[in-house]
C-alpha cells in the first residue's frame, strides 16, 4: 500500500492542492483562485467562506485527477498566507471577511497606541515592530467596527486567529482551535521569548485571550478530517506552518545563516538564526521559524508589500501585459541609458523602512522610459526590495551570507534572478520544485508521521545557480539610485 501526504497552500491569491509520494515527490497539483475584494478606500479583504469552500474542492480535484487511491492518503500539511485575519463564530460561520496582510486599515489603532507608549514594549516581547500589518491591529479593528463580533466576544463566542486557525477549525468540524508557533509570532500578540500569548499585549490591544486558539508544534496534532466526508476515513492533519516559514522549511534552510526569499504577490526574505532570539536594529522582525519536536527556532525576517503584485499591478490596471510570462523579454529589451525606477509603495513601505504613509513613484523618467523601461523597473524594484532587507540581516546577525535560495513563481524569470544575483552580490539558488510552502508544510507533517527520512529529503537537491556578473562598480551605480528613488517617498 502506497502511502501520500497532502499539502494545501492556502496563499493571497488562491488555494493549492499538491500530492507527494512516499519519497516526497510531486504527483499531483491543483489550483482554485479566490476573488481579491478591494474597496474605495484601499482595503483589502477575502470571503473565508468562499477560502474553505475551495480548500475542499482543491483537495477532491487533486485527488480525482492524481488517478490515486484516496484511501492512501495519509496525512496533511497546510500552510497558509499569514498575517490575515479572521474572526468566526463556534459554528465555523465568518462574522465578517477576512482582512488581508496587505490591507493597513488599523492605521489609526496602531497611533493610537503609539500615542501610548507602548510601542517599545511591543517589540521587546513579540520581536515585531508596531504595525498595522500585523493580526494584532486588524482584530482589534474587527472586534470595534463589527457590533456581532464585540457582542460574541463579550459572551466568549468568537474566535479570531489567522488562515491556519480557521481552517483547521472548519476542517475538524469545530473539534480543534489550533495554531502553530510560526502563526502565533506573526500575530503582534505572541511573547516570542516566554512561548505564550501576551496578556499585556492583548489588553493593550483590547483582545481577549479566549478568543485566541492553542498554540502547538508546528509538526503537532491538529486532528483529523475527512474534507466533508470526501475521504473515508478522516486522516491526521500533522504539519502546519505559516507559508513563508513552510517555503523556509521546504528550502532546507534549516541551519543558522540560511536565507531565503519567496517572490509571491509580496515577498518574505528570512533567515534561519537558531535556538536564541536576536532583535533587530535594522528595520526587520524576529518570529518564530517553527518548533518542531518541542524545539524552536528563531528568524530575521523582512517583508516587502508589492513584489509580484507590482507584476499584477502592470497587467490588470496598467495593461502594459496580458501576462507575467512577457516581462522577460520586454526586460531585456529595455534601453541601459535609460535610468527610471519604480518604488512600488502602493500601501506604503515594509521592511526595512516601515512607512505606511509612503507613496509609489516612478522617477527619473526621460524619453527613452517606454513600455520596456517600465516593466524592467517593476521587475528590478523587487530585487532591490529584496537586496535592502538582506544588507539588513547581515548587519543585526553578524552572519556572512553566502547564497540565496529563492523560491516562488517569479523564479523562472530568469532575467530577475539574474539581476537579484548582480544586486545582492551572492549566488541566488533556485530549486527544481516553484513552490515550496505547501512542501515545507506536507514534509513536516510527513516526517511527523514517520512516512519521511530528513537526509532523504533534503540532502543532494540539485538547484540552478545564478551567479553576480555585474561590474560592482555599476552594481553600486544602480543600487545607490535606488536608495535615493526610495529617500524621495519617505516621510519626514
Amino acid at each position: 500500500m502506497s502511502r501520500y501526504i497532502l499539502g494545501i497552500d492556502q496563499s493571497t491569491q488562491g488555494t493549492k492542492a499538491i500530492i507527494f509520494d512516499e519519497k516526497g515527490a510531486l504527483v499531483a497539483r491543483k489550483d482554485l483562485p479566490h476573488k481579491q475584494i478591494i474597496n474605495d478606500k484601499g482595503w483589502v479583504e477575502h470571503d473565508p467562506e468562499e477560502i474553505y469552500k475551495n480548500t475542499i474542492d482543491v483537495v477532491k480535484e487533486v485527488v480525482s485527477s492524481s488517478g490515486i487511491d484516496k484511501s492512501d492518503i495519509a496525512g496533511v500539511g497546510i500552510s497558509n498566507q499569514r498575517e490575515t485575519s479572521i474572526a468566526w463564530k463556534k459554528d465555523g460561520t465568518p462574522v465578517y471577511n477576512a482582512i488581508v496582510w496587505q490591507c493597513a486599515r488599523a492605521e489609526s489603532i496602531c497611533d493610537e497606541i503609539m500615542q501610548q507608549g507602548h510601542a517599545s514594549r511591543i517589540r521587546e516581547n513579540t520581536g515585531i515592530n508596531l504595525s498595522p500589518y500585523f493580526p494584532a491591529g486588524k482584530i482589534a479593528w474587527i472586534l470595534r467596527n463589527v457590533p456581532e463580533a464585540k457582542k460574541l466576544s463579550e459572551e466568549n463566542a468568537l474566535c479570531y486567529g489567522t488562515v491556519d486557525a480557521y481552517l483547521v477549525y472548519r476542517l475538524t468540524g469545530g473539534k480543534v482551535f489550533k495554531t502553530d508557533y510560526s502563526n502565533a509570532s506573526r500575530t503582534q500578540l505572541f511573547n516570542i521569548g516566554k512561548l505564550c500569548w501576551d496578556e499585556e499585549i492583548c489588553r493593550i490591544f483590547d483582545i481577549p485571550v479566549s478568543g485566541l486558539p492553542e498554540v502547538t508544534d508546528s509538526d503537532g496534532d491538529y486532528g483529523e478530517t475527512d474534507f466533508e466526508g470526501f475521504l473515508d476515513n478522516p486522516v491526521p492533519i500533522r504539519g502546519v506552518l505559516g507559508d513563508s516559514h513552510g517555503a523556509l522549511f521546504g528550502q532546507g534552510c534549516h541551519e543558522k545563516g540560511m536565507v531565503k526569499a519567496t517572490y509571491g504577490t509580496g515577498s518574505s526574505v528570512m533567515m534561519n538564526i537558531g535556538k536564541d532570539k536576536v532583535l533587530s536594529d535594522h528595520g526587520l522582525v524576529t518570529s518564530l521559524a517553527w518548533s518542531m519536536g518541542g524545539e524552536p527556532m528563531y528568524v530575521l525576517e523582512g517583508n516587502i508589500n508589492y513584489s509580484g503584485a507590482v507584476i499584477t499591478w502592470l497587467k490588470d490596471d496598467l495593461e502594459l501585459i496580458s501576462s507575467a510570462s512577457e516581462t522577460e523579454e520586454l526586460a531585456r529589451k529595455a534601453s541601459e541609458d535609460d535610468h527610471s525606477y519604480l518604488v512600488p509603495a502602493f500601501s506604503g513601505l515594509g521592511a526595512p523602512y516601515w512607512d505606511g504613509k509612503a507613496e509609489a513613484v516612478i522617477c527619473a523618467m526621460t524619453r527613452t522610459t517606454r513600455k520596456a523601461e517600465i516593466v524592467r523597473d517593476a521587475l528590478n524594484c523587487i530585487a532591490y526590495q529584496i537586496t535592502d532587507i538582506v544588507k539588513a540581516m547581515n548587519d543585526d546577525a553578524g552572519v556572512p551570507i553566502t547564497e540565496l535560495r529563492a523560491d516562488g513563481g517569479a523564479t523562472k524569470n530568469g532575467y530577475l534572478m539574474q539581476f537579484q544575483s548582480d544586486i545582492v552580490g551572492v549566488p541566488v539558488m533556485v530549486p527544481p520544485a516553484e513552490e515550496l510552502s505547501a512542501m515545507g508544510a506536507a514534509y513536516a507533517a510527513g516526517l511527523s508521521l514517520g512516512i519521511y527520512n530528513k537526509a532523504e529529503l533534503f540532502d543532494g537537491v540539485e538547484r540552478k545557480a545564478f551567479t553576480p556578473a555585474m561590474d560592482k562598480s555599476e552594481v553600486d551605480k544602480k543600487y545607490n539610485g535606488w536608495k535615493a528613488a526610495v529617500r524621495k517617498v519617505l516621510q519626514p
